[in-house]
């Protein structure tokens, strides 16, 4: 059962009502949301539940109805987050696990880490006891693996996954690896999830070859019952009469548990498929349908593994599948998860609020629930972000210059609208100030009212005036609606939400509708689906350093001589760097005087870009980099 706490019980009225629940037989998981804090409570039911509301401090009793009361997404609404180590699954993530079927030796795991990091992984796979079909295959190398496997995520910085197979091994298991992972043949093996959950450590768990859902997530039940915290679904395919490949991947299984659980869910598409050409649309198709991650195997020489070698992505495979995440994730509404390189800096908190409260303070131009922070959301993954919502533009660049913000967050340009030029001259303006980041989200729509509220009851709605020009086509075909410009699409929600009116209405990101508990009446009602914001992630000079970035922007101004701007641009394509963005400014104050914005696309050799910059100082006028960083 679930039991919903008052919002100020006191400390001793809670105590009471978990001593009463234990004492008939209840175990008791407290659960504290943004809204409420409930209790739930996993046992026979022994007691009439009216005993349980009269306590005092209870608010009300909900039973859960499914088998499955922990795993439940009636006991608990919103997603839960894995934490392993510096990794975070679930939410608003794609975390990718990589590595080969088998720990074959140290110089090959090494060099699988490397590669597979290098690529975008954020945690290594590698299996050091295999439970094969025949006993004459690869076992795999015990103990010795495990070490191997250790040594290779210290290395690059990566947590690691790997198959426990007995009950026996579970010691030594956990002191060599970060996620447990049960396979497939052992997800019924009851006498092991419950040693497991007993220890309460993170576990990944595969659904059967023949399992059922509700099995499945009975299993998961087992783990959570006996006290594991962090525990994530896996689908790997399930057995049927097809023989194309290996498995039959339950795609629609994705949607079901997103539905029936709480809990965060892979998928692993190389055991799904056991054919490597199969692997990248199957796992496109995982991301597209909801998945929350990745399971791939990847190995530098397949031809020569010692385990699933047909189903092992190449190197150079896996790095396109990772630029196909990326590409992916802003229509799916989520950010693919990268760890910092070694050598980053970590950034240090700076205080934010009154004195009891610290994180990481991000500036973003709005009011909660704007689409800056959604963007701010997905970029740091950071549990302890708190967003700065300012009111304009500017007052976010002086948040950042004085250090009452870390960073700040901007929109650039978007898809439809083109480049939001405010922002490109305050990068002109505040000189200390520097890109460091950059993540591009989809702009979905929503009409947001009031509790209670109906469409045929709107009268009126309040959006920006871009939000209002991206929605005409719905707007059009509403008899009656008076559109009225608001100065922000999520403080049009709040807005409306002060007023309480039925009959107004706001356009803006349904997470606003979350922020002010207010009723979304419909989304997706923008007129192009194709609308994507680009939002630059700022910093201090001082905190402007990215390790490996991928892309830079610069700014300048010619002579006015014949052929200025094409000899600047020879400079670029003397060593071959590309040009991704050219956009021209007005300089302020020089009337018919421009200058030129230019987004270049970064080697990973340092050196033509370094050159072309001393070459374009001769040839331009007040150059300036305005950031070098890492962009999808």
């Amino acid at each position: 059962m679930v039991i919903v706490l008052e919002r100020n019980i006191r400390e001793d009225h809670k105590s009471r009502v978990r001593s009463f629940l234990e004492t008939h037989g209840f175990k008791v998981r407290e659960i504290i949301g943004e809204e409420e804090t409930i209790f739930g409570a996993v046992g026979h039911l022994t007691l009439d539940l009216r005993e349980v509301e009269v306590l005092p401090g209870v608010a009300r009793v909900i039973p859960i109805s499914k088998p499955y009361k922990l795993a439940s997404r009636e006991l608990q609404k919103h997603d839960s987050v894995v934490k392993v180590g510096p990794v975070r699954i679930g939410g608003r993530r794609i975390a990718v696990i990589a590595g080969p079927c088998a720990v074959e030796g140290r110089e090959a795991i090494l060099e699988s880490a490397h590669q597979v990091r290098k690529s975008g992984a954020v945690m290594l796979r590698g299996g050091a006891y295999k439970p094969r079909t025949s006993p004459y295959a690869f076992q795999g190398l015990g103990v010795e693996g495990l070490r191997y496997l250790k040594e290779a995520g210290e290395a690059t910085g990566m947590p690691i996954v790997s198959e426990i197979v007995s009950p026996e091994l579970l010691d030594v298991m956990i002191e060599y690896v970060d996620l447990l992972q049960v396979g497939a043949r052992n997800m019924q093996n009851f006498e092991m999830l419950k040693a497991i959950g007993n220890r309460n450590v993170p576990v990944m768990l595969k659904r059967g070859p023949c399992a059922t859902i509700e099995e499945w997530l009975m299993a998961a039940e087992y783990l959570l019952a006996h006290g594991a915290e962090n525990v994530i679904l896996c689908e790997r395919g399930i057995r049927t009469f097809e023989t194309y490949t290996r498995n039959s991947l339950d795609i629609s299984s994705i949607p079901v548990i997103k539905k029936l659980s709480h809990l965060p869910i892979m998928v692993d598409p190389s055991h799904a498929t056991g054919i490597r050409a199969k692997v990248l649309p199957v796992a496109l198709g995982a991301v597209a349908a909801g998945a929350d991650g990745l399971v791939v195997e990847v190995h530098p020489n397949p031809d020569e593994a010692l385990s699933d070698g047909p189903q092992s992505l190449y190197p150079d495979q896996f790095e396109r599948l990772m630029r196909d995440i990326q590409a992916l994730a802003p229509v799916v509404e989520k950010e693919v998860l990268r760890l910092p390189e070694k050598s980053e800096r970590v950034p240090e908190f700076t205080r934010a609020g009154d004195a009891d409260t610290q994180g990481l303070m991000i500036a973003f131009q709005g009011e909660r629930g704007a689409y800056s922070e959604q963007a701010l959301l997905r970029y740091f993954h950071h549990d302890d972000v708190v967003p700065l919502p300012l009111p304009d533009f500017r007052s976010v660049f002086e948040a950042v210059l004085s250090g009452r913000s870390r960073y700040g967050v901007i929109p650039l340009e978007n898809s439809l609208a083109g480049s939001i030029h405010e922002n490109f001259d305050l990068m002109l303006q505040f000189p200390d100030i520097h890109i460091v980041g950059e993540v591009k989200i989809r702009i979905i729509h929503s009409l947001i009212g009031t509790p209670g509220a109906t469409i045929e009851g709107i009268r009126r709605v309040y959006s920006h005036p871009q939000g209002l020009a991206q929605c005409a086509r719905f707007l059009d075909e509403q008899t009656g609606w008076e559109r009225v410009p608001f100065y922000d699409t999520a403080g049009s929600v709040a807005f409306v939400a002060e007023k309480g009116d039925p009959s107004i209405a706001a356009i803006a990101n349904a997470e606003a509708a979350t922020v002010y508990k207010m009723q979304v009446l419909k989304e997706g009602i923008e007129t192009n689906p194709q609308n994507y914001t680009r939002f630059a992630v700022v910093a201090r000079l001082e905190d402007a350093h990215v390790d490996r970035p991928n892309k830079a922007s610069i700014v300048f101004d010619t002579p006015d001589t014949p052929g200025a701007l094409l000899s600047c641009m020879a400079v670029l394509a003397a060593r071959n760097l590309n040009l991704k963005k050219l956009e021209s400014r007005p300089i302020l104050g020089k009337p018919w005087q421009y200058m030129f914005y230019l987004d270049i696309e970064l080697p990973a050799d340092p050196a033509p870009f370094e050159q072309a910059m001393k070459e374009l100082a001769d040839k331009a006028q007040e150059l300036r980099l305005l950031g070098k960083y890492r962009a999808g």
